[in-house]
């Protein structure tokens, strides 16, 4: 391994004026580190290059922590907060260091109803307020209803924006080109829609539309070559990782490894022509949220292993391998209900712990 061997050698870090001791766990001898605590539903983060870190407050607050000041960063678009919606992921722009551009999705108010949606902003100079905030994509039809919003936001190679969104708890809709329900989309930075999208033009068919058969991808991240991947809540059971493919259909609800909670089975299997398997899946569920493919910043045997956090089980997954498997458990009191997980401009694997209210970075230590 690349790190100090010796939890001593390591250097307590300062964020947002905040220092904390360095704690390790006998989980694959992992050390923790709390960034920013007394948070209230934190959703989402973004470690900012220079130092810095944004949080998304699912009541739709984005706080932003720096040079020992915590601020509640101004223009925000208005968020509907029923059920599971709310103000929900926040991911910088790859050229955040000149245009301070990023990304936003939240639950977005539609004549009664809601919807999953996708604005860009650019964060002002001193980080108090959002300039130029605008919607580059709203799925539609809106619904009532407050499950299944998904969601992330990832920026490709190529600068198109991938966006994760649940089916809202209608379950035929994940099917239905016609309906950004349990999709993932694809649009350009600007909002309009990429021509190689794989149902442009295709009657019936919306063409923001990337892949479809979703229920509720909670996590999303790019592996070393590009690819996309997601985690998604199953039912009872069936949760899953999956590697997203272009125009592929991920079966919700026709096949899935859950059952329905009142036990009842799910569609016509686990398997159709025309679907595709999940990577990896668990049964029973360990309600995942965020993912998270790490680069090995600071340890090379970690190179490409997926990290997922776990609301249910109070863990992070780490998956590794081919065929994908779950190789280790990171648990311990730091590990409370993860809703997000991100690899750190340092290579530091930062996190959400909802149960504790706080950020943690977590590194190799062993």
């Amino acid at each position: 391994m690349r790190f100090p061997r010796n939890s001593a050698d390591f250097l307590p870090v300062a964020v947002a004026g905040l220092l904390f001791p360095l704690s390790a766990t006998a989980q694959e001898n992992w050390a923790f580190q709390p960034m920013v605590a007394d948070l209230d539903t934190p959703w989402a983060i973004a470690p900012m290059p220079g130092g810095g870190l944004l949080v998304t407050e699912k009541d739709g607050r984005l706080l932003m922590f720096r040079d020992g000041a915590r601020t509640e960063v101004a223009g925000v678009p208005d968020v509907e907060t029923s059920g599971q919606g709310g103000l929900l992921d926040v991911t910088l722009a790859r050229d955040f260091d000149t245009t301070r551009t990023l990304f936003l999705t939240y639950a977005k108010d539609q004549n009664g109803g809601s919807g999953t949606a996708l604005a860009s902003a650019r964060l002002s100079e001193d980080g108090q307020r959002l300039e130029d905030v605008r919607d580059l994509f709203e799925m539609k039809p809106g619904s009532s209803g407050g499950r299944h919003f998904g969601s992330r936001v990832v920026e490709a190679a190529d600068g198109t924006l991938f966006v994760t969104i649940g089916e809202r708890g209608d379950r035929p809709a994940a099917q239905d080109l016609g309906r950004h329900n349990g999709t993932v989309v694809r649009v350009n930075r600007d909002g309009s829609v990429p021509q190689d999208n794989p149902f442009v033009g295709q009657e019936g068919a919306l063409p923001e539309i990337w892949s479809y058969g979703h229920r509720n991808p909670q996590g999303a991240g790019l592996d070393l070559d590009g690819n996309l991947w997601v985690s998604e809540h199953g039912a009872q059971g069936g949760d899953e990782v999956n590697r997203v493919r272009k125009g592929a259909n991920y079966g919700w609800p026709v096949i899935s490894y859950g059952r329905h909670y009142s036990g009842g089975k799910i569609g016509e299997g686990t398997s159709k022509p025309g679907m595709e398997q999940p990577e990896y899946y668990w049964d029973p569920s360990i309600a995942p949220s965020g993912l998270m493919v790490y680069s090995g910043a600071l340890d090379e045997d970690l190179r490409g292993d997926i990290f997922v956090g776990a609301l249910k089980f109070d863990y992070i997954a780490r998956l590794s391998g081919d065929p994908l498997e779950e190789v280790a458990q990171i648990k311990g009191p730091e590990t409370s209900r993860v809703r997000d997980i991100v690899e750190g401009p340092e290579g530091g694997i930062w996190f959400i712990s909802v149960g504790e209210g706080t950020v943690y970075r977590m590194m190799p230590d062993g």
